[in-house]
């Protein structure tokens, strides 16, 4: 089997954890009650973890990634606040967006180091 059909495949995780994050990030708010104080927070660093795991895994550049999902995290606030009135922005939203980036890259390493230790981890360094 040739790399191309097994990236793609390796991709879909990726894409469709990011598509949750759109859905997440800009669909109108449920407008439920949280189970637990500052839930949102829990929310914003999963849906921007995930989508930087799968990529990573994906075997995806880690500078492209984590610089796209990096810029995305505030700008994603700006537009909540700015553009769709059924949002508000919220600057510790952007920080659990942030966090949640760098849970991403650690998670990510960790898991290659375990499976394939060696150069198999250096797209993970940047490299």
């Amino acid at each position: 089997m040739s790399s191309a059909p097994r990236r793609g495949r390796s991709l879909l995780p990726a894409v469709l954890a990011l598509v949750l994050q759109l859905v997440v990030v800009y669909a109108p708010s449920g407008g439920g009650v949280a189970p637990f104080p500052n839930f949102d927070k829990l929310v914003h660093l999963t849906v921007f973890a995930l989508p930087v795991l799968f990529a990573l895994l994906a075997r995806l550049p880690l500078v492209p990634v984590v610089t796209l999902m990096a810029l995305h995290a505030p700008v994603s606030e700006v537009v909540q606040a700015t553009l769709l009135p059924h949002r508000s922005g919220d600057p510790w939203d952007a920080v659990a967006d942030l966090t949640g980036v760098a849970l991403g890259v650690l998670v990510a390493r960790a898991v290659v180091t375990v499976r394939t230790p060696g150069r198999e981890a250096d797209h993970l360094r940047g490299r």
